[in-house]
C-alpha cells in the first residue's frame, strides 16, 4: 500500500474552478496554461491533505502553519511578484499582460526572508500614536485590504485570504 497522498481529478477540477472564479472576480488571473495550472492546484490539494493548509506547491513547507503563513496560497508575495514579474512565484497567478501575451514569463527571485528574520517581523510593536482609534485597523498581508473592526474578517473580501492572513496595521 502506498503512503502517497491521493487527489482525485474531481477535487482538482472543483478547486480549479473555484480559484478561477475568485481570481477573475477579484481582478486576478490564473495561468492560461490549464494543464500546468491544474498541476499547481493538485500540489495545493496535496499540501492541504499533508499539512492542513494550502502551502504554495513550489515552496518547502515547515509543516508548522504559523511559520508558513506567508506562503499559504495566495501567498504574501503574490501581488509584488505580479507587479514586478507578471506572475507569482509558482506561476499560478499571472498579470493581464502575461494573460494577453504581451509579457513573457521569466524567473522570479525568492522574496521570502529566512525564518529568523520573519520571526523578528512578527514581534514588531504596533504603530505608535494610534491608541486613540476606536478599533484596530487590520491589513490583509496578501492584498493590502484594510478594515477597522474588533476582529479581522473571516475571509478577505478582495483576495479571499483567510482570517489568519491579517495583521494589525494600526
Amino acid at each position: 500500500m502506498s503512503d502517497e497522498i491521493q487527489v482525485t481529478e474531481e477535487e482538482v477540477d472543483r478547486l480549479y474552478k473555484k480559484l478561477y472564479r475568485e481570481a477573475e472576480a477579484g481582478g486576478y488571473h490564473l495561468n492560461p496554461d490549464v494543464e500546468q495550472t491544474k498541476d499547481l492546484v493538485r500540489g495545493i490539494l496535496v499540501n492541504e491533505k499533508r499539512y492542513g493548509y494550502w502551502n504554495c506547491p513550489c515552496r518547502l513547507s515547515s509543516g508548522i502553519k504559523q511559520d508558513d503563513l506567508d506562503i499559504i496560497c495566495p501567498c504574501d508575495y503574490r501581488d509584488p511578484d505580479l507587479n514586478d514579474y507578471g506572475t507569482c512565484y509558482c506561476a499560478l497567478y499571472v498579470s493581464q499582460a502575461v494573460l494577453e501575451g504581451t509579457q513573457k514569463l521569466r524567473p522570479i527571485p525568492e522574496r521570502r526572508l529566512p525564518l529568523e528574520e520573519r520571526q523578528k517581523a512578527w514581534t514588531k510593536p504596533a504603530v505608535a500614536g494610534t491608541s486613540a482609534l476606536p478599533y484596530p485597523v487590520w491589513r490583509c498581508k496578501v492584498c493590502g485590504y484594510l478594515c477597522a473592526r474588533d476582529e479581522p474578517p473571516e475571509v478577505c473580501p478582495v483576495c479571499k485570504a483567510k482570517k489568519d492572513r491579517f495583521e494589525v496595521f494600526m
